[in-house]
């Protein structure tokens, strides 16, 4: 949760969007975006679509790095 979080917030920022204008694009209020950024909440596999689409990447984004070895 925490590296999907962090690869999100990356990409964000990458786009120079805030959590308010990422949130709207995929209809959650910005508080929603922080708690996904931060690991706090799960996002879905629905949701994880959605801000890939609107982020233009793709979904294996969110994923590249993790280190599942330990």
């Amino acid at each position: 949760n925490l590296h999907v979080g962090q690869r999100l917030r990356m990409r964000r920022n990458m786009l120079g969007l805030s959590q308010e204008a990422v949130g709207s694009g995929v209809g959650v209020a910005s508080q929603q975006v922080q708690k996904y950024e931060k690991g706090t909440n799960v996002m879905n596999a629905i949701r994880l679509y959605e801000f890939a689409q609107f982020l233009k990447v793709p979904v294996a984004y969110f994923y590249e790095g993790l280190d599942l070895s330990g």
